[in-house]
């Protein structure tokens, strides 16, 4: 009797032994994934802010030329010379040229630098929503592993079940992080 008593108690530890294991896996994916997402946060973070940098920078470039047209245009007005007013229009043309091909140009012109800012950034959100998953996600299986480890102690077959739910929860949000990290907005 007391052999199949011990023997009953030595399967139920091995259950609750595997679930610990599933469970270690589980936070190992985890915290696998927020370091990803952590990291991946940070590189988008960078991009979009060199990206807008040059963009300023483009900025202030025409913001430069566009005062030096204006300058350029009083001068021009009160030049009598024709050929003053000549090299004066000239210059004015190729520097309205300038301004045009900065804002336009492609890959680099302002607008495109714009766009490009604008993706990098909704990638590092999106990095953000995914690194929230896994940290919810890797803190209810940490639990979940104490919660598992407890009812081996303790023999409370409830401390168990807790850890499957918990588990389970911990699971889907890792999922859900992966797959679909905006589905929950109010994790992020």
């Amino acid at each position: 009797m007391a052999e199949a008593l011990e023997d009953a108690v030595e399967a139920k530890d091995k259950r609750v032994a595997l679930i610990i294991a599933i469970l270690a896996l589980f936070l190992a994916l985890a915290e696998a994934g927020g370091k990803n997402a952590e990291h991946r946060s940070t590189e988008q973070n960078i991009e979009a802010s060199d990206l807008y940098n040059f963009y300023q920078a483009k900025k202030i470039r025409t913001s430069v030329i566009e005062a030096d047209i204006a300058q350029m245009e009083f001068a021009r007005q009160a030049a009598t010379d024709p050929n003053v007013q000549a090299a004066a229009d000239k210059q004015i043309g190729a520097w309205k040229s300038l301004i045009t091909r900065l804002e336009t140009e492609k890959p680099d012109g302002m607008e495109a630098i714009q766009e490009r800012a604008k993706e990098a950034a909704e990638g590092r959100e999106l990095s953000n929503h995914r690194l929230e998953h896994y940290e919810y996600a890797s803190g209810l299986i940490q639990i979940a592993i104490v919660l598992a480890s407890a009812a081996i102690i303790t023999g409370i077959a409830t401390l168990m079940w807790l850890s499957v739910g918990l588990g389970v929860i911990g699971a889907a949000l890792m999922a859900l992080g992966y797959f679909s990290p905006t589905l929950l907005p109010f994790l992020g």
